[in-house]
């Protein structure tokens, strides 16, 4: 029983309209799923992802109205998003230009071809080659062309003050330690890398210790958490797992195109296991998805009161 990769990301937005814009206009992603936060119904859950919205390819945003992230340790700090080969790392760098967004040349690091950038709330983000392993699903309504488009989810990167209590949850779950490199912006730190299942760009954290940094305050620009993929048939036995292994954690949760179990690791950062299914086209044809508001089945009877408190996304 093994997870096998990145299922989604969910980061903060405080200005959803504008995120809106940019990962549909600018980055070419689809909207797949409009829905709501189930905890907390007055914040829009947008979800960006592949055509057909792939596990491992959502990026997702809560809309909170808070402050700016204030940057630091014990948090997600990077995500990347992975492209097929130079040609499209060539074709993001004028992509992001024409777009008046800040980026930094393409350049190597651990061994792959990347981008460096952030979104207009200062949530960093960086492009990198998966030379094209793995199925992609371009979607043809995108402004970016298909060969160029982002394919899903890469490496995740995490900061900690101390790398062994968080070693030991990852080894636990079956993630495997399989090198290390200088962290880019701060070359006396080092960041190990981890795989799971198959290894690969859509199956690795990246965890940079960085002993001398202050505690990150969560906010605008900022993660929520990072969810793993497990298969659905083994679903139940990692929720039973996570107990077994003294894992302290929420229990089943039924999230209607997922199902997750949520725990934190010692250093107070938000995981996720997601099962793969049964997906976002469970509730509205593939065609046309996210093109309305789609709640979970428990909160259809408040839409009326929920629709009132949303502002139109444009």
């Amino acid at each position: 029983m093994q997870l096998t990769g990145i299922h989604h990301l969910t980061a903060v937005s405080a200005r959803i309209r504008d995120n809106y814009r940019f990962y549909t206009q600018v980055m070419g992603m689809r909207l797949v799923k409009r829905s709501v936060n189930q905890d907390d119904a007055s914040a829009y859950h947008l979800f960006y992802a592949d055509k057909v919205g792939s596990p491992g390819s959502d990026l997702t945003f809560f809309d909170f109205p808070v402050l700016p992230e204030v940057r630091g340790t014990r948090s997600i700090t990077r995500t990347a998003l992975r492209v097929n080969g130079l040609d499209a790392l060539q074709f993001w760098d004028s992509q992001l230009t024409d777009h008046g967004v800040r980026h930094g040349a393409i350049e190597e690091r651990d061994g792959r071809l990347v981008i460096d950038f952030e979104d207009p709330e200062g949530q960093r983000l960086t492009l990198i080659d998966d030379g094209g392993v793995g199925e992609a699903h371009p979607w043809e309504k995108s402004p970016v062309p298909a060969a160029y488009q982002v394919r899903g989810l890469g490496p995740i990167t995490l900061s900690v003050p101390s790398l062994g209590p968080t070693d030991g949850i990852l080894q636990k779950l079956g993630l495997r330690p399989v090198r290390s490199y200088p962290h880019p912006e701060r070359p006396a730190h080092t960041v190990e890398v981890y795989e799971m299942g198959p290894g690969g760009a859509a199956a690795e954290l990246h965890i940079a210790r960085q002993p001398d940094l202050s505690p990150a305050r969560g906010g605008a620009g900022g993660v929520h958490h990072v969810a793993l993929r497990t298969p659905d048939a083994d679903y139940d036995a990692w929720a039973d797992r996570l107990n077994t292994l003294g894992i302290r954690n929420s229990g089943k949760v039924d999230r209607h195109w997922f199902r997750s179990l949520y725990f934190r690791e010692p250093n107070g950062i938000l995981f996720e296991l997601a099962s793969d299914g049964p997906g976002f086209a469970v509730d509205e044809p593939a065609e046309t998805l996210g093109e309305k508001l789609v709640l979970a089945p428990f909160m259809e009877p408040h839409r009326e009161e929920i629709e009132a408190n949303l502002v139109p996304l444009g």
